[in-house]
């Protein structure tokens, strides 16, 4: 059993480790060519199907957006947590891109994009 300094045990404690994240992230190694996903989307999201889908969508979108640079072998599940009905499209991308990056499950780590712009071209323009 753990010492009681290292349990949780106040709801609004738990609630403070929730509200950090609005998704939730489990995976695990397949043996196949391909990673494969699922998203969860509960009714404590909203009771209406029409926001659920709209959640879904959103995160569907941005996992394709990735998809390219996510490592094979992996079944993926995001599970969507109260809050995020909220937020918009670039804010769940956000979310997406920082919880892959903190899994390793990309390829390339997403900091060091060759697709981003240089900050340094746009600076010289603007002197010239």
């Amino acid at each position: 059993m753990l010492p009681k300094a290292n349990r949780l045990k106040k709801k609004k404690d738990f609630e403070k480790v929730f509200k950090e994240d609005f998704l939730i992230l489990k995976f695990v190694k397949n043996n196949l060519n391909q990673s494969r996903f699922g998203i969860i989307v509960s009714q404590k999201i909203s009771k209406k199907a029409i926001l659920r889908n709209k959640v879904k969508r959103r995160i569907r979108e941005s996992i394709k957006m990735e998809l390219a640079e996510i490592k094979n072998g992996f079944d993926i599940t995001l599970i969507a947590v109260p809050g995020l009905e909220t937020k918009s499209f670039h804010e769940i991308k956000g979310m997406i891109d920082k919880i892959f990056a903190k899994t390793k499950i990309l390829k390339i780590h997403p900091v060091v994009r060759q697709d981003a712009p240089s900050n340094d071209g746009a600076k010289s323009k603007s002197k010239k």
